[in-house]
């Protein structure tokens, strides 16, 4: 398997945040991530993921989509 190079984006540091351990479990518990790290991650995984949903829907705005045939047609 050949190695993975990992960009300046990708590299880890660690940070020190004040978190409600609360918010951190739920979130846990519903991402089903094994870690508080991961569970971060994964949560700022969703909101880049929202926010391109948001900017692919904008672009969308006033585009004349034509719904495809129905089947049999």
């Amino acid at each position: 398997m050949a190695a993975t190079r990992r960009t300046s984006r990708d590299r880890k540091v660690p940070k020190t945040y004040r978190l409600s351990p609360a918010k951190v479990a739920a979130a846990q518990r519903i991402l089903g991530t094994p870690t508080a790290t991961e569970t971060i991650e994964a949560a700022l995984d969703l909101v880049v993921f929202r926010d391109e949903l948001v900017a692919g829907t904008r672009a969308l705005l006033g585009a004349d989509i034509t719904p495809p045939d129905p089947p049999g047609a």
